[in-house]
C-alpha cells in the first residue's frame, strides 16, 4: 500500500526531451511528455480507441499522438482530433497534476483537485550556487517500504558497501531516532577515525590530508511518502565535527527519492547535493560513478531480499533498536493510507 494524495518524483525532465515516456506509478499507468509552451503533462497510458500505449506513440505540435491509429490526444484528457474520423464524442481519460520544480518532474497520483504545488519537498540545495549536484535512476524490484528501511538505517553499510563507505566503527557507534513533526530522523556520529575509501577520496577532492582522524556522521531524515535526505560527511577531528568551519570538512546531502511503481517495485531516484567544490564538474561526475555503484550493491540485496519475503510471506520479520528509523517512518505511512481510506469512505 502507499499513500496516492501526495508528490512523487516521476521522472527528470531529460527522460521526456521530445518524446513520451511511459511510466507505472502507485500502480497507475501514466504517460509523461511536454505539450504547448514546453509544460508538463501527464495523462493516462491509455489511448481511448483501441486501448494502446499513448506512450508509444509521438509528440506533434504540443499534442499526444498516438502510435496505432493516429488519434490525438489533449493535455486535459479530451481527444483532439483522429485522421479521418469524428472523435469529439470520445471519453476523457485521466489527467494528472504535475509540476517542474529542482531539476524534477513531480506527479500527484491521487484526486488532482487536492494537489497543492506548495506541498512538493524543499530542497534547499537545488537552486543554491554553493552546491552541486549528480544522481541517477535505478528500477528496483523490491517493495518501496525496503528501500526507505535500507536508508534509515545505515548499520548495512559495513557488510554492503565495505569497500567504499562502510567501516567497523558504524556498528559500534549508538544510533538515535527521534520524530520531528512529519519527518522521522536518526542520527550516528563517530569521532576520531580513520575515513573510509570513498571519504578519504572526498578529503583529497576538498584539498584535506586523507591520513588524519576525522569525525564522520550520518543523519537520515524521512519525510512522507518516501523522501530520505541523508546528511553526511567528515571533517578533521578536533575542528568541531558537524559544526565544523567548511574548510576542515567534506559534506554532502545524500538525496534518495523512492516512487513505488507496483507493491514489490519501484523507481529509485538516487544523487547527491555537494557543499565542497561546487563548480568541479569532473568531481560531481566522478562521485556519481562512484555512488551508483554504492546503490547498486543496496538494489542486489534488496531485490533477493524481497524475492526471500516473497516466498515466505507467512514469516515475520524481527525489529532491533537500529530499526527504530524504518519503524517509525512506517507508522508515519501507515497513518497517512489510513486517512485516505476514510476519506473514500
Amino acid at each position: 500500500m502507499y499513500p496516492k494524495n501526495t508528490w512523487y518524483v516521476a521522472c527528470t525532465p531529460d527522460e521526456i526531451d521530445g518524446k513520451p515516456l511511459g511510466r507505472t506509478i502507485c500502480g497507475e499507468k501514466i504517460v509523461f511528455y511536454r505539450g504547448p509552451d514546453n509544460k508538463v503533462a501527464a495523462v493516462e497510458d491509455f489511448c481511448p480507441h483501441r486501448g494502446a500505449p499513448l506512450s508509444l506513440g509521438f509528440l506533434r505540435d504540443g499534442a499526444l499522438v498516438c502510435g496505432y491509429h493516429g488519434l490525438e490526444m489533449g493535455c486535459d484528457g479530451k481527444v483532439i482530433s483522429m485522421p479521418g474520423q469524428r472523435v469529439r464524442g470520445f471519453p476523457c481519460i485521466r489527467s494528472y497534476a504535475v509540476e517542474e520544480r529542482y531539476g524534477f518532474i513531480w506527479i500527484w497520483p491521487g484526486e488532482a483537485a487536492e494537489a497543492d504545488p506548495a506541498l512538493i519537498h524543499h530542497l534547499e540545495w537545488a537552486d543554491h550556487p554553493e552546491w552541486a549536484y549528480g544522481g541517477g535512476l535505478y528500477h528496483i524490484n523490491c517493495e518501496y517500504r525496503l528501500m526507505i528501511d535500507n536508508l534509515m538505517d545505515l548499520t548495512h553499510e559495513t557488510y554492503v558497501h565495505a569497500s567504499s563507505i562502510g567501516q567497523k566503527e558504524i556498528d559500534e557507534a549508538p544510533v538515535t531516532t527521534k520524530i520531528d513533526g512529519e519527518v522521522v530522523v536518526t542520527s550516528r556520529f563517530m569521532e576520531a577515525i580513520i575515513a573510509p575509501p570513498f571519504w578519504r577520496a572526498a578529503l583529497r577532492s576538498n584539498h584535506l590530508p586523507d591520513d588524519v582522524p576525522v569525525d564522520r556522521w550520518q543523519i537520515c531524515r524521512f519525510t512522507p511518502p518516501s523522501h530520505v535526505m541523508i546528511e553526511v560527511g567528515v571533517a578533521i577531528a578536533g575542528k568541531g565535527g558537524y559544526d565544523a568551519d567548511p574548510q576542515y570538512k567534506a559534506s554532502s546531502i545524500v538525496v534518495d527519492f523512492i516512487t513505488p511503481e507496483t507493491e514489490t517495485s519501484h523507481w529509485y531516484f538516487w544523487g547527491m547535493a555537494r557543499h565542497f567544490q561546487a563548480d568541479d564538474e569532473e568531481l560531481t561526475a566522478t562521485i556519481r560513478e562512484g555512488q551508483g555503484k554504492i546503490f547498486s550493491e543496496d538494489r542486489s540485496m534488496l531485490e533477493m531480499q524481497q524475492a526471500n519475503i516473497s516466498q515466505y510471506p507467512e514469516r515475520k520479520l524481527l525489529m532491533l533498536n537500529i530499526d527504530s528509523g524504518g519503524v517509525q517512518s512506517r507508522r508515519l505511512l501507515e497513518k497517512l493510507i489510513t486517512q485516505e481510506m476514510q476519506k473514500v469512505v
